[in-house]
């Protein structure tokens, strides 16, 4: 089975900084694509990093500069590291795995797409 553990979300004012970890279990860690998306309140689903399987990397416009994702395959797990956090940062993030999740991720492709999601962890930015 399948499953996605996140973690590391919380309380922050802005301009800290959090990572976040989703540990990956049940199947290789190469096989899918593995990257984050965020819903906040009252708004859809949308991606903010994802890797594909070419090793390019999907950046949310509203995350460049400032997010990083990176993955520690031995531990079979993804971290999104999130620097310089503002208000409009708080949302529900979810970790997902698919094999083409960079199109999820895009916008090209809709979230009900994903194969697998981890079940979210909440950031709360304060100003």
């Amino acid at each position: 089975e399948v499953q996605l553990q996140a973690s590391g979300g919380g309380l922050v004012q802005a301009g800290e900084s959090l990572r976040l970890s989703c540990v990956a279990s049940g199947f290789i860690f190469g096989d899918y694509s593995i990257g984050w998306f965020r819903q906040a309140p009252g708004k859809g689903r949308e991606g903010v990093l994802c890797n594909s399987a070419d090793g390019s990397t999907y950046v949310g416009d509203s995350v460049k500069g400032r997010f990083t994702i990176s993955s520690d395959d031995a531990k079979n797990t993804v971290y999104l590291q999130m620097n310089s956090l503002k208000p409009e940062d708080t949302a529900i993030y979810y970790c997902a795995a698919d094999s083409l999740l960079y199109y999820v991720c895009s916008g090209r492709d809709p979230p009900s797409d994903v194969a697998h999601w981890g079940q979210g962890t909440l950031v709360t930015v304060s100003s």
